[in-house]
C-alpha cells in the first residue's frame, strides 16, 4: 500500500474541518466571521490544488482498481445539458418561491382563508424545478 491512500484524504479532510472550528466555537460577527470567510476561501483552494497535484485516479489505476471510462463527446456534451438543466431549473425555482413565499405568508396572515390560493403560487415555483429534472432524465434515457 501507498502512503498516498491514508495521507491524501486525511489532509482533504483536515482542509474541509479547519475552518469549521471557529463556527463550533460561536463567532458569528465581527473579526471572526472575516477570519472564518477568508479561512474557507483557503481551503476550499488547498483542497483544490491537492486535486491537482495528487489525482486520485492516478493512485487507484495503480493498484487495477479503476477500468477506463470511454465514452463520445456528444454523451459529454449530453450529460452535461443535463446537469444544467437540473442547475439552472433548480436556481429558477428558488427565485420563484423566494418571491411567493413571503407574499402568500402576508396574504394568509391577514385572511386566513386565502391559503389555498397562496399556496398554490408557491407550488408553480417548485414545479420548475421538477419539470428540470424530468428534462434531465429524459436526456439521459436518450444517452
Amino acid at each position: 500500500m501507498n502512503s498516498y491512500w491514508i495521507l491524501l484524504p486525511a489532509i482533504i479532510v483536515a482542509l474541509i474541518a479547519v475552518p469549521l472550528v471557529s463556527v463550533a466555537r460561536g463567532a458569528k460577527t465581527g473579526k471572526h466571521a472575516r477570519n472564518r470567510i477568508i479561512g474557507n476561501l483557503c481551503m476550499f483552494f488547498g483542497v483544490c490544488l491537492c486535486a491537482v497535484l495528487f489525482p486520485v485516479g492516478a493512485l487507484a489505476a495503480e493498484g487495477g482498481v479503476v477500468a477506463s471510462i470511454v465514452g463520445t463527446s456528444a454523451q459529454g456534451m449530453g450529460f452535461l445539458a443535463a446537469a444544467l438543466v437540473t442547475g439552472l431549473a433548480a436556481i429558477g425555482a428558488g427565485i420563484a418561491v423566494a418571491a411567493a413565499a413571503p407574499a402568500a405568508i402576508g396574504a394568509v396572515s391577514e385572511d386566513p382563508k386565502s391559503f389555498g390560493k397562496a399556496i398554490i403560487f408557491v407550488v408553480l415555483g417548485e414545479g420548475i424545478a421538477i419539470y428540470g429534472l424530468l428534462i434531465s432524465i429524459l436526456i439521459i434515457n436518450k444517452l
